[in-house]
């Protein structure tokens, strides 16, 4: 096939572009900014555009489709020009499930735990040398490509995000799927810009379960009371596994899990964490690879990247950063550095980034989100705000959403990298959490400054 990528620089874009590149199609691709490391992945093979804009000279009928990549506009001149040529436009979910119509295809979804339930999965089928497809939100040791695609794989596993498909496709990506397996993870609100109500967001889980093909199977988290009332209430005719958080216990910080073959040490930690192990366990039996081997397997994950990623453990001081944004995984993610480091003292700092975050009415949602820190920082960008046309957000906004009047607040960069630069770091774990970057903060001076 000859495919024209409209958008290639983006995370997931650029991936499948390379999977469909190795599996031997043509691809071609545009975007007006592609940075690292989409840039030197696509240079590396020849597929990075000759230079970033729009150009619908590129759009012809040689084209046999258009991959369409969320970041693009529905006024995309390219996108016009396909759509005046009649040629096929699929969204990135939409070519994926052409991909994998005759697999058994796995998908993994829920507001929060995907991508670690799914890296876990594939970490534990790659370790027991079980080929399959994939598709996985983030980077994995062991792994150049987070997209792969062939002819001759039985499975497919999926990440199935509930954002939109594209600029013209307003369904949720995981609802392309049709999966044979699912799992879901935890229902909490989550892009407001989108779903503007907790009953259209939970709607989506409702829709996507019933997407399952009958005589599928549905794994879910019994821990969740919104899950169990979707998966009771369904009449899609599936079965269905609930999985709860294993017993485990902490020793000299290392986290250790109670297994029926006995004690087990793991590299991750945290009771979320543990959870989404629950459930990658559930899909890793029904994918043939049993208890023992799974065990074995998942004490040697180290964790997706960004996620409860440990950058520095010097000096008797800890730093992690972790992709968590959203109330239920700042709240997960902070108590689980302190439950796991118990005698030092735990710093969280939180950038509010996504337009969620920085809604004055969802605010309210991280209410004692970092209770569980003994010192917590809040950054967010004024600019970040106007970018998004969103109302002004004032300290004391903060102080009550947060219901902590002891917070730190943070507006400005450099004041905020100052006051990390001059923190007594004796005994303490920094915890950083963003889907940003705190207005372009350098993770490894950090290294310096306590080194």
């Amino acid at each position: 096939m000859n495919l024209h990528f409209i958008a290639i620089g983006g995370s997931a874009m650029h991936n499948l572009a390379l999977a469909l590149h190795h599996k031997g199609y043509k691809v071609t691709g545009s975007d007006d900014a592609i940075f690292e490391p989409s840039k030197s992945k696509l240079e590396k093979e020849g597929l990075l555009p000759a230079e970033t804009g729009w150009f619908p000279e590129k759009i012809s009928n040689e084209l046999d489709a258009i991959i369409l990549g969320m970041h693009a506009k529905s006024y995309n001149p390219e996108l016009l020009k396909a759509t005046e040529l009649g040629i096929k436009i699929y969204s990135y979910p939409e070519f994926l499930f052409e991909q994998s119509k005759n697999k058994t295809r796995v998908v993994i979804g829920g507001s929060h735990g995907k991508t670690t339930i799914t890296s876990m999965i594939l970490h534990v089928l790659h370790y027991n040398g079980k080929e399959i497809d994939f598709m996985v939100g983030a980077q994995l040791e062991g792994f150049t490509n987070m997209v792969h695609l062939t002819e001759e794989n039985d499975f497919i596993l999926l990440e199935g995000d509930e954002y939109l498909s594209s600029p013209i496709d307003r369904r949720p990506k995981f609802h392309l799927y049709k999966p044979n397996i699912a799992l879901l993870s935890g229902v909490a609100w989550d892009h407001i810009n989108v779903f503007p109500t907790y009953e259209n967001y939970v709607e989506q889980f409702e829709i996507f379960v019933d997407s399952i093909v009958s005589g599928g199977i549905l794994v879910y988290n019994e821990e969740d009371p919104e899950l169990v009332r979707i998966a009771e209430n369904t009449t899609n005719q599936i079965r269905k596994h609930g999985y709860k958080t294993p017993e485990y216990s902490i020793e000299d910080g290392i986290t250790v899990l109670n297994t029926a073959e006995g004690d087990l040490p793991i590299e991750l930690f945290g009771a979320h964490n543990l959870n989404n192990l629950a459930g990658a366990k559930w899909i890793c039996q029904h994918m043939g690879v049993d208890e023992d081997d799974f065990y074995e397997a998942i004490s040697t994950f180290k964790g997706a990247s960004k996620r409860l990623e440990k950058i520095l453990d010097a000096n008797n001081t800890l730093v992690f950063k972790d992709f968590a944004h959203s109330p239920s995984k700042v709240t997960a993610t902070t108590t689980a550095v302190k439950d796991q480091y118990p005698d030092k003292k735990l710093v969280a700092c939180l950038e509010l980034h996504t337009y969620s975050s920085l809604t004055p009415e969802f605010l309210k949602q991280y209410k004692s989100s970092l209770n569980s820190a003994d010192e917590a920082i809040v950054f967010f960008s004024p600019e970040a705000l106007q970018i998004k046309k969103l109302p002004p957000i004032t300290e004391a906004q903060i102080f009550e959403a947060f219901g902590n009047t002891d917070l730190n607040v943070f507006t400005n960069s450099e004041d905020f990298k100052l006051h990390l630069k001059n923190m007594d770091y004796a005994n303490k774990v920094l915890l950083l959490m963003s889907s940003g970057n705190y207005g372009g903060l350098d993770f490894n001076e950090i290294k310096n400054w306590i080194s």
